[in-house]
């Protein structure tokens, strides 16, 4: 009688144990789904950041060539 009562015991640990990994699992599966999508959204912002800098980078060249060329008109005018 002992015998089956502590092998039912077992089982029921057993059903207990998978039934709590499952949980744990369950839980770990919605956070990586979760961050997954997180990483998703921060590489689609940095991807349009990207985008921006390299739109504004020929631009900023432009600007610099058209500055020393009014930095020339204006010291000789000066003189």
């Amino acid at each position: 009688m002992t015998l089956f009562a502590l092998t039912w015991f077992g089982v029921g640990c057993w059903c207990a144990c998978f039934w709590w990994m499952h949980r744990i699992s369950s839980r770990q599966d919605a956070m990586l789904k979760e961050l997954h999508e997180m990483t998703q959204r921060i590489e689609q912002l940095s991807q349009a950041g990207h985008d921006l800098i390299r739109d504004v980078h020929p631009q900023v060249g432009e600007i610099k060539e058209h500055v020393e060329t009014v930095k020339e008109a204006v010291s000789t005018e000066k003189s």
